[in-house]
């Protein structure tokens, strides 16, 4: 078997280290709000950032190996790839005259204020010109440069990416690509003999007095900071491929996104992902299944506790001292859509003492709606029937199909901000029923806060083109439905595994 994940917090794919990701992806989701974050309530509408990946490692480990099958795999023009050696800084007439004795790898050979503000320039959304460095003579060509244009994920590589601080805090993952000294040792021999037109014992010279003593004392040290550590470069095709799908759930996340800004995705981690990984598994035990759909919905619930309103509040804390924080909304409850979302309920409960929770039951005429849904699926590319009317009134005449059997709502639902609960968003229109019930109850569009662990972009199209006010927070957006109106790749009836009764 190429890759085993092992049941706990630091799992491992194929030596694809996790190490720490769950802990810094809770500490950001797992609180409802910091009071930074309440302090200004228009952070939600910010455009979406590009993803950033940093790439480390030691001097010749397979990096550019390892960015180019990325990029080469995805065959994507949001990637871009953004090399720390661009930016190194030209030496002085001096120092070339003395450039044996010049240490390329320390943290003082590059100029890394530029390279911020270049990393800085794409990240809002701003072309930038990147310098081109000639290695033979070791200075930066004055008359040209690397045109980069902005884009969904950018790929920052180089030894001391992860040195500095502010490089790394602008990075959302970072990969350090660990490849035996002696491998890295003949391939740079090999590289600068032939590619920079160095002798053997130059490079040999240079090895043992600056570029070794530089890996352990800046680059090894770095190595602690990578959420991901790649052994063997970019003969590790495992680790590779389990990166390049995280890539595309981000770029397929960040579209959706940026067309409904009230769509929420919880940030991935190869933490989130390995759980994600067991609940889709179809082998897996429903004990395990159990316990980590319940740790991803604790994170999704989290999350959407976030985009409730807070008021400000001030405490004394047992030194005596005035904090400043926040309060929590008082006027809360919670709304499953029985009976997946009655799974989530536990999640809620765990996070809000006390909450009150209502219930509604909404059934559908078997394969006579799946036969309608189909054809209207079908008919969706057709542009003159939605202008003609017959798409609207096909849309009505399907959700008629679904029909509301039970509800018990809090008397006061009005007046309070609701969590619907229902951990599959497929079709979008027993979700669209359940928020037409609570419209109708008076509750505001605005406040109504719809949780779930996968989406399909079908859903969510239905529901933010019908309710524009709500906000859907999952974990995952899923690829598509298919004929049968299953998400894809989805994770079965999640109500009958979650409950054990299914086959």
């Amino acid at each position: 078997m190429d890759y085993v994940l092992e049941h706990s917090s630091s799992a491992h794919f194929s030596g694809l280290r996790l190490d720490g990701l769950l802990g810094a992806s809770a500490s950001a989701s797992s609180s409802p709000r910091s009071a930074s974050s309440a302090a200004t309530p228009t952070a939600d509408n910010a455009p979406k950032q590009p993803f950033v990946i940093g790439v480390s490692g030691g001097t010749a480990s397979g990096k550019t190996t390892v960015c180019d099958m990325i990029i080469q795999q995805l065959h994507d023009h949001r990637v871009v790839l953004v090399n720390q050696d661009s930016f190194y800084r030209g030496l002085t007439p001096e120092e070339s005259e003395r450039v044996h004795e010049y240490n390329f790898d320390h943290p003082d050979a590059f100029d890394t204020e530029q390279l911020l503000e270049s990393v800085g320039q794409l990240k809002s959304g701003h072309s930038v010109q990147v310098p081109i460095y000639d290695f033979k003579n070791h200075r930066r060509c004055s008359d040209s440069f690397r045109q980069v244009n902005a884009s969904d994920v950018i790929i920052l590589e180089g030894i001391l990416v992860f040195h500095d601080p502010r490089v790394r805090n602008l990075m959302n993952l970072k990969i350090f690509v660990d490849t035996d000294a002696d491998v890295r040792l003949a391939r740079r021999i090999r590289r600068d003999t032939v590619e920079r037109g160095r002798d053997v014992n130059s490079v040999l010279e240079q090895y043992g007095k600056f570029v070794k003593p530089a890996f352990d004392d800046f680059v090894l040290p770095s190595k602690k900071y990578a959420d991901v550590i790649i052994p063997r470069g970019g003969e590790n095709h495992v680790a590779i491929d389990l990166i390049v799908q995280h890539i595309r759930t981000k770029l397929g996340q960040h579209d959706l996104c940026k067309v409904y800004p009230n769509m929420y995705v919880i940030q991935s981690t190869f933490q989130i992902r390995g759980m994600h990984t067991l609940i889709r598994d179809k082998e897996i035990s429903k004990h395990d299944f159990v316990f980590y759909s319940d740790r991803l919905i604790r994170l999704v619930v989290e999350h959407g506790l976030g985009h409730l309103p807070f008021t400000e509040k001030q405490v004394i804390t047992p030194t005596g001292s005035v904090y400043t924080g926040v309060d929590f909304c008082k006027k809360l409850c919670g709304v499953s859509i029985v009976r997946s979302g009655e799974s989530m309920e536990n999640a809620l409960r765990a996070c809000c003492k006390g909450i009150k929770i209502g219930k509604i039951l909404i059934h559908r005429d078997g394969d006579n709606g799946k036969q309608v849904m189909l054809f209207l699926h079908r008919l969706d590319s057709l542009s003159f029937l939605k202008l003609s009317g017959l798409y609207s009134f096909l849309h009505k005449f399907i959700c008629h199909l679904k029909q509301l059997i039970y509800e018990k709502l809090p008397k006061d639902i009005s007046e309070r901000h609701v969590l619907l609960l229902d951990p599959v968003l497929a079709t979008g229109n027993s979700a669209g029923q359940a928020i037409e019930l609570l419209l109708q109850k008076g509750v505001p569009e605005s406040h109504i806060i719809f949780l779930n662990l996968i989406s399909a972009p079908e859903g969510i199209h239905c529901v933010c083109k019908r309710f524009p006010s709500l906000k859907i927070v999952t974990s995952e957006i899923d690829v598509a439905l298919n004929e049968e109106f299953r998400v894809i790749p989805g994770m079965g009836e999640f109500g009958d595994r979650y409950f054990g009764t299914d086959d």
